[in-house]
């Protein structure tokens, strides 16, 4: 899972990358409004935490901005110092999912973010490709009428190639999604879940699904 972490306060933007990388989302930053909306546009985040008072634009308009053009659906924590009844009606008016006030504690903003992210994962409903189905809101997995167990790795590998159906996705691509920015392991981590996700999800005379793109990546798609 991708989070946008938007504030000018660089303080505030360590202490969130660290405390959501270690809980296992991949996290971007950036410091204005301009930078977060051009950002939201090319990574597509599954969740956006945003602080309501930056240098160019103030958080009520980059959300504003985020529900008219930005990633369909895509839920907003909104963060700030103002704890008027006011201020929070605004923030949700404007388009935010929930809304945090500062100082917070980084276990009820996580607490947060798990039940934002569950509850876009339960409206988006599951997601398919060819008789393979992933639920990321009961976390089942099937193909066909059969049931898959997975880990929470392969589970996050597999959502992230049924996200993305019959696109050729590159190894960097891939360890940024599901391992991180700062993933630092064997080269051949990738390879070792790819292997464990055919023999899970490939069995008998079923077809393949999970095709090598020699010398770029890999992709699901049907044969």
């Amino acid at each position: 899972m991708r989070i946008l972490v938007v504030d000018d306060d660089p303080e505030i933007r360590r202490i969130l990358k660290r405390g959501l990388a270690y809980e296992g989302y991949t996290v971007d930053l950036a410091e204005d409004g301009t930078t977060a909306l051009a950002q939201a546009l090319q990574a597509s985040p599954d969740l956006v935490i945003l602080d309501l008072m930056l240098p160019d634009m103030d958080g009520m308009e980059v959300c504003r901005r985020l529900r008219a053009g930005g990633p369909e659906g895509v839920p907003i924590l909104m963060l700030t110092a103002r704890d008027g009844v006011p201020d929070r009606v605004a923030g949700l008016d404007a388009g935010a999912d929930d809304y945090l006030v500062k100082p917070f504690v980084m276990d009820e903003l996580l607490a947060r973010v798990r039940a934002l992210l569950r509850r876009q994962q339960a409206q988006a409903g599951p997601l398919h490709y060819a008789d393979l189905t992933l639920d990321e809101g009961t976390r089942l997995v099937r193909r066909g009428d059969r049931p898959i167990e997975l880990t929470a790795r392969e589970f996050d590998l597999l959502a992230f190639f049924l996200r993305h159906p019959r696109q050729v996705l590159t190894r960097d691509a891939i360890y940024e999604a599901v391992w991180g920015y700062d993933f630092e392991g064997e080269s051949k981590v990738l390879e070792v879940y790819i292997r464990r996700l055919r023999t899970k999800i490939e069995t008998g005379d079923e077809p393949p699904l999970i095709q090598t793109v020699r010398g770029v990546g890999y992709v699901i798609r049907e044969t």
